[in-house]
């Protein structure tokens, strides 16, 4: 309700400008009031789903999105496949495909993502000698459905309009240096939200 959403926007003002931002495996992101985005970058969002993810803060506000639908394993499967594809040791591959099938795709995972049967097949399979691309299928229908369901939903809620319009209810005198900002000042507090 409307009214929900107002308290949980005035909750998230009150939070600290500097908190830190926890997301999958353990890593930490450092997020503060100095690091701003322009209006033109949040506008880039909304163009594609590659452009919001591929954006440090735009994957922020994404998670943040996602993780008040409680539907966050979609991207946090996705990045950690992003992050799989860098791995150099060859030795490395084997421990850190198992880590992300357990988490991820396996029957009993603990954030089990949507899969098609034939493509948990396939996976499965990978499994057996893993390489560097043996998620991309998984992955890449991981990223077709957020394109086609909580991208668009993300697109249209006040985790994205309120970045994409400064002077939104989230943004008032009394919470924001500058009224006639052109980077996000006060709306940066949606995005710096603690694990």
């Amino acid at each position: 309700s409307a009214k929900d959403m107002k308290h949980r926007l005035g909750f998230l003002l009150q939070k600290s400008d500097s908190c830190d931002y926890s997301f999958s495996h353990g890593k930490k992101e450092k997020i503060s009031s100095s690091q701003r985005v322009s209006q033109e970058e949040v506008r880039k969002w909304a163009e594609s789903l590659e452009n919001l993810i591929h954006h440090d803060r735009g994957l922020a506000a994404f998670h943040a999105f996602l993780k008040s639908e409680y539907s966050e394993e979609n991207l946090e499967f996705w990045v950690s496949c992003e992050d799989y594809k860098k791995t150099k040791s060859p030795a490395k591959l084997s421990p850190k495909a198992r880590k992300i099938y357990d988490e991820f795709i396996s029957v009993q995972a603990t954030k089990e993502v949507n899969l098609d049967s034939c493509t948990r097949e396939k996976t499965s399979h990978n499994m057996l000698e893993p390489t560097l691309s043996c998620f991309d299928e998984a992955q890449r229908k991981i990223f077709t459905l957020m394109e086609k369901d909580s991208y668009r939903r993300f697109l249209k809620s006040p985790y994205y309009l309120d970045l994409v319009s400064p002077s939104g209810p989230a943004c008032r005198p009394e919470n924001c240096k500058s009224s006639h900002t052109h980077t996000l000042d006060c709306n940066s507090n949606i995005i710096s939200q603690c694990a």
